[in-house]
């Protein structure tokens, strides 16, 4: 497999909404004719982050709109320094609040070189139907990107 072929859709869920997410937009980018590789971070292996020409980073909101701290967040400081140059999706489930999480860390995301797609997907609580379907366009959307 190429490297132009692969996107890595890594996440941490808390529950299962992100990773619904996650299947959904993996479903997506295969649908579109790419490679998705859905990886939990705890199962990923950091020295493989550059052989993904782009990325679907997951993680739901934490702790009064956060990434989550004992998995997700150093994982994300593992790998921050590879994401300069590299096309980037955010996505993730919340239970409260507004999305400033996704904001602060779309910022986080630019400030590191990493070329944003979008706006970060966010899904409140589990996605619905119409939530899965907007997982799967997210998706199809990004392998275009």
């Amino acid at each position: 497999m190429e490297l132009v072929d692969k996107i890595g859709v890594i996440y941490w869920s808390y529950k299962e909404s992100t990773e619904i997410m996650a299947e959904k937009i993996s479903n997506g980018i295969d649908e579109a004719g790419a490679k998705a590789i859905l990886v939990n971070v705890v199962d990923f292996d950091i020295n493989t982050i550059d052989s993904y020409y782009k990325i679907a980073l997951g993680c739901p909101a934490m702790e009064g709109e956060a990434l989550e701290k004992s998995e997700f967040e150093p994982f994300f400081k593992a790998i921050s320094g590879h994401l300069n140059g590299k096309k980037v999706a955010l996505f993730g489930s919340h239970g409260w609040g507004d999305g400033e999480w996704m904001q602060e860390w779309e910022n986080q995301v630019k400030d590191l070189g990493a070329i944003l797609f979008d706006h970060g997907l966010t899904i409140l609580g589990e996605p619905d139907k119409a939530g899965r379907r907007r997982c799967v366009e997210f998706g199809k959307a990004f392998a275009e990107f």
